[in-house]
């Protein structure tokens, strides 16, 4: 099992993001722990679908992100950065404004890959999405 990384911080990977699809929705990393990183997004009209809602997207980019950045702060030694091999998501509910919540939690943290769930809460507290995806370790 892969233990957290003193040289990836909140900071660390907000730096990272500069720039970038994380940094474009408005991706917070809030708190990074051993096997967990937390995160927020501020709902906002860019990230509705035509009808209002929450674009399925902005929610899996949100929980994307948080399974990654968790990824990349437990790589295992000698590694140097990881891709995403596979993702699913279920959807429970929406949203049209408030802050997203994304809990992600390390199921397996390997080697050569690494499974990472999320649950993302909408502003009501209820569960939004549930998400799943598998990372590929890059040596």
């Amino acid at each position: 099992m892969s233990i957290l990384r003193t040289d990836i911080t909140i900071d660390s990977l907000h730096q990272r993001q500069r720039g970038r699809l994380p940094e474009l929705i408005g991706f917070r990393a809030v708190a990074l722990d051993q096997g967990l990183l937390r995160g927020e997004l501020e709902i906002r009209s860019e990230l509705l679908a035509p009808n209002g809602f929450l674009h399925a997207a902005t929610v899996i980019c949100l929980a994307d992100t948080a399974c990654g950045y968790g990824c990349l702060a437990h790589l295992p030694p000698g590694a140097k950065n990881f891709t995403t091999i596979e993702l699913k998501s279920n959807f429970m509910g929406t949203a049209r404004e408030g802050t997203l919540s994304v809990v992600a939690t390390g199921v397996h943290l390997g080697r050569s890959t690494q499974v990472w769930d999320a649950t993302v809460t909408g502003p009501d507290g209820k569960t939004t999405a549930l998400f799943r995806c598998t990372q590929m370790v890059l040596y």
